[in-house]
């Protein structure tokens, strides 16, 4: 009589894998007390992963409505429903709002700085846990704003990836990182105007497959909105290839009376 496949290595692996679990719980308090949790902004203990001290959380500015309807830049006041801002009145974006989590600030900074340089890759999740409430409701692909390969071989990752992949595990959409490359080096965009930016980034990104985009709603990921440039030339490329609507979310974006001043570490 044929045996059953992987019937032998099933009946091993499972006194395994109690085992571990068994281990894994005894040890958690002993973890607990040798690595408490951090806060992600100042690293004092705080009580479970991901959660900020009351200070950093008191130095968040979540972004909220009052907003353009148009690009969700915050309003000091609210202007009425469907009230745009000056910008999208005198040029509409091509995409469908850029939805950060917080204005660009001294915590802000500090924790994409943590993820971009510092290696942290685990921010990402803290990231994802607070921009995962202004997604919009219609989301069928989160595609991550692409590094050149030089730049990714160079750091290791894509930290506009790894916050896409966390919210992909957080709302069961799927990502796909390939969907939109950067197909050659920009220049450093630091101290430029907007106009120079722009025609920094152009067409430095393509869909290698329009297929991977076409009639979907896509949400482009990015972990610091600036100027926009970056975003406008992604956004260009994906409704290009079909995407029926782009729509920004990222960690934080700079606004005129948030700390935007300091953001000299960021190309874009």
């Amino acid at each position: 009589m044929p045996r059953e496949a992987g019937g032998d290595k099933d009946r091993v692996r499972r006194p395994f894998d109690l085992t571990a679990a068994l281990l894994a719980r005894a040890l958690a308090p002993v973890l607990a007390l040798s690595l408490p949790p951090r806060c992600p902004g100042c690293a004092v203990p705080v009580d479970s992963d991901h959660r900020f001290c009351a200070a950093c959380w008191s130095h968040l500015r979540f972004l909220a409505p009052p907003w353009c309807a148009r690009c969700n830049a915050p309003f000091d006041h609210d202007q009425g429903e469907g009230a745009w801002c000056a910008p999208c009145l005198a040029d509409p974006p091509r995409h469908d709002g850029v939805r950060a989590a917080v204005a660009y600030g001294p915590v802000a900074r500090r924790l994409a700085l943590k993820l971009k340089y510092g290696g942290r890759i685990g921010v990402a999740d803290t990231m994802a846990a607070l921009m995962v409430k202004g997604l919009p409701d219609a989301i069928d692909l989160f595609v991550p704003v692409p590094l050149h390969r030089w730049r990714l071989w160079s750091r290791g990752f894509n930290q506009a990836a790894l916050i896409a992949r966390a919210l992909a595990r957080r709302t069961g959409t799927r990502v796909d990182v390939a969907a939109l490359t950067r197909i050659r080096r920009t220049d450093v965009l630091r101290g430029l105007n907007g106009q120079r930016r722009r025609r920094a980034v152009a067409g430095a990104f393509r869909v290698p497959d329009s297929q991977a985009v076409a009639g979907r709603s896509v949400v482009l990921v990015d972990d610091v909105y600036t100027s926009g440039a970056t975003a406008d030339a992604c956004t260009r490329a994906l409704l290009k290839a079909g995407a029926v609507s782009v729509t920004i979310v990222c960690w934080a974006r700079v606004v005129a009376d948030h700390g935007a001043a300091d953001t000299g570490t960021w190309a874009d």
